[in-house]
């Protein structure tokens, strides 16, 4: 047996494995990212061993001289992973035992590879949702920018893609603002459920050694130490809470997307996109596309993969550790990254989006926008609301008969369909007018988007602070 690259577990075995298994079982090429994870855990296990009296504090020094030696060494590229040892644990405790000899292999003491990965990987997830969290804030910042910008722009708001009701452009900005604040809040759940202290697990049932995992968990600034040895070792809930919140974020993404994409085409027209995060046609020269919005609405299908890849994954997987759980990371990794990479592009496109509040204006002639206000001004005038509601029903078949709007009918005809409507009915037909009536609480409003936009100031400074 090659002593030199065999692995660490390799005594209880009579040769080395395939060539192929070694191919098979490897998770170098996901897991060499966490090696300062790794190194931070080692250092701080190394801490705990020298004040439990197991190493002496030369022994520690040497111990973390070597540990940061390795570091630069990964970092310059020095030190390249070997297959045959597995995975990032495996290769850099050989090297510390390389530099140091015996003493490098007293670094496992009182530790598994069970509980060191998880100990990585929360230490890893904590750093990756905080970094996301930072670009959900900005990305928030942004939308509340846009909503104090467009809060005069009157759009017309949709239901079943049907004209529904005017609404600000501002409370349609605000409206994602508070979807992505709850995708934020869940963001958060998922860093409280990943701050916790695996370190002294064990490979399951903790060790027989008088290990000190307060220690390890204030010096790895953990908020809590791990409860149970066997839930330690075998808990993926944290990484699930991340990809679901991460499934919501990018469904929220998508629908913002679709939204714009469809506002981009000639039917609407409603906002230019900005240049910077749009392509054109390879034939045709006259093409604008918005690859940006329809790549991020193609990128979700790959976050809720990788959702329901780790859901199966861990379905009906008996306790403790088993190498199933080695798949975790794939799905993982795509899932930070492709939320980075949709933060990242959204952010400054919606930012550089334009309205076009003259091609709007035509639609806000379209579809009866404003047959609720109608049916409410007979309601003020004491007529039931089921009644208004047939008799405005009736007012837009006529007019659609006769190519009418309200404002082209006159007030006989008016009054042909309700006796109770008056002159004063044409003072509420203004779509700007009609928005600024909705003042029930949450409604389009001016004001009550005002009230929205410093409410959301006020959270953006509550999760700054």
């Amino acid at each position: 047996m090659d002593h030199k690259n065999k692995a660490l577990w390799s005594g209880r075995f009579a040769e080395s494995p395939a060539e192929i298994m070694q191919k098979y079982s490897q998770s170098l090429d996901v897991d060499w990212q966490l090696y300062k994870e790794d190194l931070q855990g080692s250092k701080a296990h190394g801490k705990m061993l020298h004040r439990i009296g197991i190493l002496s504090e030369e022994e520690l020094q040497q111990i973390l001289k070597a540990l940061e030696e390795i570091e630069e060494e990964v970092n310059q590229g020095i030190l390249q992973p070997k297959i045959s040892l597995e995975d990032v644990h495996m290769n850099l405790e050989a090297r510390l035992i390389e530099k140091l000899g015996p003493l490098g292999a007293k670094i496992h003491t009182g530790r598994s590879r069970n509980d060191q990965v998880a100990t990585d990987y929360r230490l890893y997830m904590k750093k990756a949702i905080n970094d996301i969290k930072e670009k959900v804030l900005l990305f928030l910042t942004t939308l509340l920018e846009r909503a104090e910008k467009d809060i005069d722009v009157v759009v017309p708001g949709f239901t079943h893609l049907q004209h529904a009701q005017p609404i600000s452009l501002g409370h349609y900005w605000m409206a994602y603002f508070w979807k992505f604040t709850r995708d934020l809040k869940r963001f958060q759940a998922a860093y409280e459920t990943t701050n916790v202290n695996p370190l002294g697990a064990g490979a399951l049932a903790g060790s027989t050694l008088p290990l000190d995992r307060e220690f390890t968990r204030k010096e790895l600034d953990f908020e809590v130490n791990s409860q149970n040895s066997l839930d330690t070792v075998s808990d993926r809930d944290y990484l699930l809470e991340f990809l679901f919140a991460a499934s919501t974020f990018v469904l929220h993404t998508s629908g913002l997307s679709e939204d714009l994409i469809l506002w981009s085409t000639s039917e609407f027209d409603f906002i230019e996109p900005p240049d910077a995060f749009c392509t054109g046609s390879s034939m045709m020269p006259n093409k604008k596309n918005p690859d940006a919005l329809e790549l991020t609405r193609g990128k979700t299908s790959g976050v809720l993969s990788s959702l329901y890849d780790l859901m199966i994954n861990i379905k009906g997987l008996p306790l403790t550790y088993n190498r199933d759980l080695q798949e975790d990371k794939r799905p993982v990794f795509h899932t930070i990254y492709t939320v980075n990479m949709i933060l990242d592009v959204l952010t400054p496109l919606i930012a550089g989006i334009a309205p076009k509040e003259e091609s709007i204006a035509p639609h806000l002639n379209k579809g009866f926008l404003l047959a609720t206000d109608v049916a409410e001004y007979l309601v003020a005038k004491n007529v039931p609301f089921r009644e208004t509601h047939e008799i405005v029903g009736n007012l837009v078949q006529y007019c659609i008969k006769h190519h009418k709007t309200f404002e082209d009918l006159s007030l006989e005809e008016w009054q042909n369909y309700c006796p109770a409507f008056e002159k004063d009915v044409y003072d509420i037909l203004s779509p700007q007018l009609a928005v600024d009536r909705r003042k029930t609480f949450g409604g389009t409003a001016r004001s009550e988007v005002k009230r929205q936009i410093q409410e959301g100031k006020t959270i953006i400074e509550v999760f700054n602070a």
